[in-house]
């Protein structure tokens, strides 16, 4: 199989037909979760395309098309499959036909603004992975005027969490203080609302409007609008 100038690796051709990063790929195989023409598949080894690869005893198609999504979420909705509680999920907002893609990073149920979605795993990879330093800004209103001694601190220091320190780009955006925009690379989970907390504040408002090279523009709350890999 090896020999065939159309096999590729197997990592790849998960991430290319199951929507995962070639990482998630190689731990699937590890798991035994794989099969390649009946037989258990080992990492490293070539597919081509006559090749019958399983994953979960289900087979993947030969012809997936990558697809590329941006939704604008509403406050109210959850980044999963699952609900939870009374909370919609942001599948809710989306036909059957992207029912398989999956989300490139998460906004809390509180937060809103610029989602992608795909099934082309390598491009979740690179959009997420801290190694690839995507930039995100996020339009945020505080519950009160943010003193300059904090936005120092959080601009230019870095307020330390329990998961490291979290340091912010920030930009004034009214003249009560209470309006920022904030930009970063990294994306913990509620890293913006745990570092205001950390100081005193609540972040009433938290809206992504920028994703890397990706731009939320007038794409009204819950509509979506597909979208070329940048």
């Amino acid at each position: 199989m090896r020999g065939d100038n159309e096999s590729i690796r197997l990592n790849k051709y998960l991430a290319l037909h199951a929507g995962i990063s070639r990482r998630e790929a190689d731990e699937f195989v590890l798991r035994g979760r794989v099969t390649v023409n009946g037989k258990t598949a080992v990492n490293g080894m070539q597919v081509s395309p006559s090749d019958a690869v399983f994953l979960d005893d289900e087979p993947l198609s030969k012809t997936t098309k990558l697809i590329y999504v941006m939704l604008n979420k509403p406050i109210g909705y959850v980044c999963s499959r699952r609900a939870q509680g009374d909370n919609q999920t942001i599948y809710d907002l989306l036909s059957t036909r992207y029912h398989s893609l999956k989300s490139v990073g998460r906004l809390d149920r509180d937060s809103s603004g610029l989602i992608l979605m795909t099934n082309d795993g390598d491009f979740a990879h690179q959009m997420t992975h801290p190694s690839f330093s995507k930039t995100k800004i996020y339009d945020v209103i505080l519950d009160k005027t943010l003193g300059p001694l904090h936005q120092q601190m959080i601009g230019d220091i870095g307020i330390n969490l329990d998961d490291g320190k979290s340091q912010l780009g920030l930009e004034c955006m009214s003249d009560d203080r209470k309006e920022w925009r904030i930009t970063m690379s990294e994306g913990r989970n509620r890293q913006i609302r745990r570092t205001f907390s950390a100081l005193g504040y609540t972040v009433s408002k938290l809206h992504r409007t920028n994703f890397g090279p990706y731009t939320l523009g007038n794409l009204a709350p819950g509509e979506i609008k597909t979208v070329q890999k940048l």
